[in-house]
């Protein structure tokens, strides 16, 4: 299951596992501007882990998602080469 609120600054993606006994906290994915952070609360710490990508990494991301395993440079048109 997933949420999606959009506030003042950013879009707000909540990922929540459910449907398996052993369940993973809930991830956090805040989508500003210009930077994408993904938060994840760390029982073992007692704090939220925070990720931070920029806008960049996230389409080279969302490139690598549909491709197989090799080295890839993402080009200005937006595919990969």
């Amino acid at each position: 299951m997933f949420s999606i609120e959009h506030e003042f600054d950013a879009t707000v993606v909540t990922l929540v596992d459910e449907g398996s006994t052993h369940l993973s906290e809930d991830i956090t994915i805040n989508l500003f501007e210009d930077v994408v952070t993904v938060e994840q609360y760390d029982p073992r710490t007692d704090s939220v882990q925070k990720v931070s990508f920029s806008m960049h990494q996230i389409q080279e991301l969302a490139a690598a998602l549909d491709l197989p395993e090799g080295v890839y440079k993402l080009q200005l048109d937006g595919k990969p080469g």
